[in-house]
C-alpha cells in the first residue's frame, strides 16, 4: 500500500470514528430526553393519583401502568426473570407471570412512594453501549425531601419500532433484574419446578437497604 492510499485509508478511518462518535452523542441525547419526558409524566401521574391509592387501588394501578408502560417493557423484564423456565412454561403461564410481576411491583413500590414524602428525580446522563447502538444506560439521582440521595440507573434498549424502553434497573449497585431472576430460580427449587406455585407466591421484595433518612 503506497503512501497516498495509506493517507486516504487513515482519513476514512478518522472520519468514520468521528461519525460514530457524533451518532452516539446524538443517540445519548435522544435517550436522555426520552427518560426525562417519561419520568416527568410518571411523576405527574403519581402526584395526581396518589390520593386514590387507598380508596381506589385498582384505578391507581391502571393509571400508573398506563404511564409506566410507555417506557418500561414489563414483558421483556418478566421473561428475563423467568430465565430458562420461560421456555418451558406455557403461554398462559408466561402471560400470567407478566401480570403478577407488574401487580406485585406496583403494589410494593407504590406503597414505598406514597409513604416516602416528597422527592425529586434528576436525569443526570445517558451513555450508549459502545458494543451496540441499541443499548444504553441512563443515570439518575433520586433526592428525598431530607436531602438523602439514591443513585438509580436505567438499562435501556431500542426495540424494532425504534422506541427506547427500560429493560432493567440498578439501585445502589443492586441489579434488580438479576436479583429477581435469582429469586425466581430459588423459588423454582423450593417448589420442585412447579411454575404455577412460584407465580402464585411471587413477591418483589428483595431487601434493598436504603440509607436511613436523617
Amino acid at each position: 500500500m503506497d503512501l497516498q492510499i495509506k493517507s486516504v485509508f487513515r482519513a476514512c478511518l478518522v472520519l468514520g470514528l468521528i461519525f460514530s462518535a457524533n451518532a452516539w452523542a446524538d443517540q445519548a441525547i435522544e435517550v436522555k430526553q426520552v427518560v426525562e419526558q417519561n419520568v416527568e409524566s410518571i411523576l405527574a401521574t403519581f402526584e395526581e393519583k396518589k390520593s386514590s391509592f387507598e380508596t381506589d387501588p385498582e384505578g391507581f394501578y391502571q393509571d400508573m401502568e398506563g404511564a409506566l408502560t410507555k417506557i418500561v417493557d414489563f414483558r421483556r423484564i418478566a421473561a428475563r426473570v423467568m430465565g430458562k423456565h420461560a421456555r418451558k412454561a406455557s403461554k398462559e403461564q408466561r402471560n400470567r407471570f407478566v401480570e403478577v410481576f407488574k401487580s406485585s411491583l406496583f403494589d410494593s413500590y407504590s406503597k414505598t412512594l406514597v409513604n416516602s414524602g416528597s422527592f425529586n428525580i434528576t436525569v443526570l446522563k445517558a451513555k450508549i453501549n459502545p458494543r451496540s447502538d441499541k443499548r444504553a444506560s441512563v443515570e439518575m439521582e433520586v433526592v428525598s425531601d431530607k436531602g438523602n440521595s439514591y443513585p438509580v440507573t436505567y438499562s435501556m434498549f431500542r426495540n424494532k419500532e425504534d422506541i427506547w424502553l427500560v429493560e432493567n434497573v440498578i439501585v445502589f449497585g443492586v441489579n434488580i433484574g438479576l436479583a429477581f431472576k435469582d429469586r425466581f430460580e430459588a423459588q423454582m427449587r423450593v417448589n420442585k419446578g412447579d411454575v404455577d406455585k412460584v407465580i402464585d407466591g411471587w413477591t418483589v421484595d428483595i431487601g434493598i437497604d436504603l440509607p436511613e433518612e436523617v
